[in-house]
């Protein structure tokens, strides 16, 4: 054993990935819908770092992952993050989340009082969070690891006890929600009989159908025609109606007249379908109704795939790298508008290095200015500013020749790769001060995390359901995003089965990290003040 834990010391960066090989095995072992993920290569690093305590890799590599881990969440949810500052609903849901994370903080600073560490506090409250941004803030402000402990013991409540909580919440609430229908697009052929639609704008017959309901194309006088808003109808057109749910088709038929399949698709010497992948700079962050095709080609989206979703074309969908399109083009301008689109598969796992690095190095220079409070003295945001960064830029998409968004693929490799080297590196630096802390007085940090995780979720879901008056699947996802772990959001959307959690997801997690580090910030400026 002696000579395997010399050579462990001696390469670290094995120690590393043999931490990340393994954690992620027994991460995948799933009790009863609860698996701790990417959460079990803190504990494999751990328990290397307790039995080779010299085999810490530097601490610029776990750093180097957490932003890696942040930039990719606030490129992906920047423009959810800032509707749900503006929306009444996203309000109502940051405002019950703010209230559950603080209430939690203010627990778990309240238990120093009980003869723990401020270390072990914050290591705690950031554990019962899932919330690494919040445990390496503390580490860099208190240029140690000793929060890692407090967060390590914690973190496995914080991933299965928000679990438990929704489950035992939907017995106590007699909650059954049914899954709806999949989003799949529809299309039909629909003859214009109703004479009450003749010699109006296609815009005007739009504001009459279903929400929800697009016209891709017309069949007139033996040729199908692209349409605009201003094209004038007439009887016994055939519309190409697109829409992804089939009931919407079945009301826009009984409104304009009936179905007759195959009268446009069976012709296609003037239109016919392609699909493209958007990879060029020009088109990607570009808004439907800014594209400008090439001269004398006359096109039309029909609808975007984006991951495992169709989209309807709207002129604001914005279009992102690795987007499948669906077009409506005569086969002569097939190639044109291919390479118009770039049209290549690459760009569904491409990024612009050029923009990562710009945006990374914009966050890392805004989280370096320092920040002056009254009685708190100065402090800089650090990695919270990054993030604060990243959701800017996600939001704005592109700024000029400057694409900030990524392909979904790309982006998940970015996070996922960078969260697990943070936790591996952390692990291993801290496991033996966790070993010899957790055999003094682990049963108390146990029992103070279990605390601190019941007020989190507790004063969330009192707010959400009882305060705000929020639904079921809209109170769950707020649950999952102050909570943060990715593995609550997945068994929420089995207990309720709507586009909710995974919404309330993505508005609530980006602003409830930057509360847990600006809490911990200031807890360690107070303390130490």
């Amino acid at each position: 054993m002696d000579a395997v834990r010399t050579f462990v010391e001696s390469q670290p960066l094995f120690a590393l990935f043999l931490t990340i090989a393994v954690g992620y095995l027994i991460g995948e072992i799933n009790v009863k819908g609860v698996a701790l993920g990417s959460g079990a290569v803190l504990f494999v690093g751990l328990a290397l770092g307790a039995f080779a305590p010299k085999s810490t890799p530097p601490a610029l590599l776990g750093t180097l992952g957490l932003l890696m881990f942040l930039y990719g969440i606030g490129i992906q949810y920047g423009a959810q993050f800032f509707r749900g500052l503006t929306s009444r609903e996203g309000m109502k849901a940051n405002a019950a989340a703010c209230l559950g994370v603080i209430a939690s903080g203010l627990v778990a600073c309240g238990l120093i009082h009980f003869g723990i560490s401020l270390a072990d506090a914050l290591g705690m409250f950031a554990g019962s969070g899932t919330s690494t941004a919040s445990l390496q803030v503390a580490i860099a402000a208190m240029k140690n690891n000793d929060a890692a402990v407090g967060y390590s013991v914690a973190y496995p409540f914080g991933v299965a006890g928000p679990i438990l909580f929704i489950y035992a919440l939907k017995l106590a609430l007699k909650v059954d929600i049914r899954k709806p229908p999949a989003k799949v697009l529809e299309t039909a052929e629909i003859a214009l009989h109703n004479a009450a639609f003749f010699g109006v704008k296609v815009s005007d017959l739009l504001a009459r159908l279903p929400a929800g309901v697009a016209i891709a194309a017309v069949r007139r006088a033996h040729h199908n025609q692209l349409v605009t808003d201003d094209f004038i109808l007439r009887g016994d057109d055939v519309l190409l109606v697109t829409a992804t749910d089939p009931r919407l088709l079945d009301e826009a038929t009984a409104l304009c007249g009936e179905l007759q399949p195959g009268r446009i698709a069976s012709h296609r010497e003037d239109l016919d379908y392609m699909r493209v992948f958007a990879s060029n700079p020009a088109v990607v962050g570009m808004p439907l109704r800014s594209l400008r095709y090439p001269e004398g080609v006359n096109c039309s989206v029909a609808h975007v795939r984006r991951g495992d979703i169709d989209l309807l074309s709207t002129p604001d969908l914005i279009l992102e790298a690795g987007d499948r399109v669906g077009l409506l083009v005569n086969r002569a301008h097939q190639a044109s508008v291919r390479a118009f689109f770039g049209d290549s598969i690459k760009s569904t796992a491409d990024l612009s290095f050029i923009c990562l690095g710009i945006g990374a190095a914009a966050g890392l220079l805004v989280g370096a200015i320092p920040l002056r409070f009254p009685g708190l003295g100065a402090f800089s945001l650090g990695l919270a500013a990054l993030l604060l960064v990243a959701l800017c830029l996600g939001k704005a998409r592109r700024t000029g020749p400057f694409v900030w968004v990524m392909p979904l693929s790309a982006n998940l490799v970015l996070r996922n790769l960078g969260l697990t080297i943070f936790l591996a590196q952390v692990g291993i630096a801290c496991g033996p001060k966790f070993v010899s802390t957790v055999s003094t007085a682990g049963p108390l940090l146990l029992l103070y995390g279990v605390i601190t995780l019941l007020v989190l979720v507790g004063v969330t879901a009192i707010c959400c359901l009882w305060i705000f008056r929020l639904s079921f699947d809209t109170s769950v996802g707020v649950i999952c995003g102050a909570t943060g772990n990715p593995a609550i959001l997945a068994f929420a959307n089995r207990v309720a089965p709507t586009d909710q959690p995974d919404i309330m997801y993505a508005m609530i997690f980006p602003s409830m990290t930057i509360v847990k580090v600006l809490f911990v910030q200031i807890a360690i400026a107070i303390a130490a003040g």
